[in-house]
């Protein structure tokens, strides 16, 4: 007898070839667990296939598709492993619990010039500090798609931290991303540079700036939050799988439904909201000062500190 052949892609569902395969990814059922769970009319509609068949394909899926899980005592356990960079201000550390975590993604919103790049730059020395310093012993992928990168101001932020400004530098890898097809090709590619590396702090500077300008008005909406939350997931799963950070830049837009108060809103939406573990909202006082909010944490009250942005660095 035959030996049963494993189901790991579209192409080995029965009754799902090639070209009907290449439709279902196309409409954005790429995986089998995107399969298990869809409506027999639905697949039969979009692969071309009859509904029997298409049940037949959704039953195979299911059985392929498992469920992990895991008790609240083993994750409390994963937990402790999870690492914290200090953002240089001991009031922005308690804000968020300690600094910035791994196997998190942190987003930090703002007007232009308020800040969030800077304290991407100072993220990018900090987590190159000893674990008892406020680092993680690591390195950083930086990847800009504003031309905001300035190696100049991690010197000088290195040099007041009193590390050895060449190998801080050295340890910073930075891709200039000009299209959000690099952007994405980036991360999809990451693996092997994260392992060489010993990458400890993935940057993102800017994560929308690039879908928002390639994907204008609302007929390239759709395609562009699809687009957008795929990388995002990628952003997630690379922190969960090798437990680093991701802190990411936002850029922002006036809400013109709001009546009253700061009508300051991130773009993104509903996708960037819901995946970010923790928001911050930072914006211009007087002079060299900041005031961030903590907008969204699983396990921190919503607060604000303030913040001074200086030559040598975030104090």
């Amino acid at each position: 007898m035959p030996k049963e052949k494993a189901i790991r892609e579209l192409e080995d569902l029965p009754g799902i070839g090639p070209t009907s395969a290449e439709k279902l990814r196309a409409a954005g059922i790429d995986t089998l667990d995107k399969v298990a769970v869809a409506f027999p009319s639905n697949i039969s509609e979009i692969s071309g296939i009859s509904q029997d068949k298409a049940k037949e394909a959704i039953t195979a899926a299911r059985e392929a598709t498992t469920i992990s899980y895991e008790t609240a005592a083993t994750l409390l356990k994963r937990r402790e492993a999870i690492g914290r960079i200090s953002t240089g201000s001991k009031d922005l550390d308690d804000l968020i619990g300690g600094g910035v975590e791994t196997d998190a993604i942190t987003e930090v919103y703002g007007r232009f010039a308020s800040g969030k790049s800077q304290i991407g730059f100072q993220l990018s020395v900090n987590v190159q500090l000893p674990l008892k310093k406020g680092g993680l012993d690591g390195g950083v992928l930086f990847l800009d798609t504003e031309g905001t990168f300035r190696p100049e101001r991690i010197v000088s932020i290195a040099k007041k931290a009193g590390l050895d400004q060449e190998k801080v530098i050295e340890n910073i890898v930075v891709i200039r991303a000009m299209t959000t097809e690099q952007q994405m090709l980036t991360l999809e590619r990451a693996d092997k540079l994260i392992q060489e590396r010993n990458i400890k702090l993935i940057v993102v500077d800017s994560l929308t700036s690039l879908f928002r300008a390639e994907y204008l008005g609302r007929g390239a909406l759709n395609e562009r939050q699809q687009k957008l939350n795929s990388h995002i997931r990628r952003l997630a799963i690379l922190s969960n799988k090798y437990n680093l950070a991701v802190y990411v830049t936002n850029q922002v837009m006036d809400n013109p439904g709001m009546m009253f108060g700061d009508p300051t809103t991130p773009i993104g939406g509903n996708i960037l909201a819901h995946a970010a573990t923790t928001m911050l909202y930072i914006r211009k006082s007087k002079e060299e000062k900041r005031i961030v909010r903590l907008v969204d944490s699983p396990n921190m009250p919503e607060g604000e500190c303030v913040i001074k942005i200086t030559p040598d660095g975030i104090v």
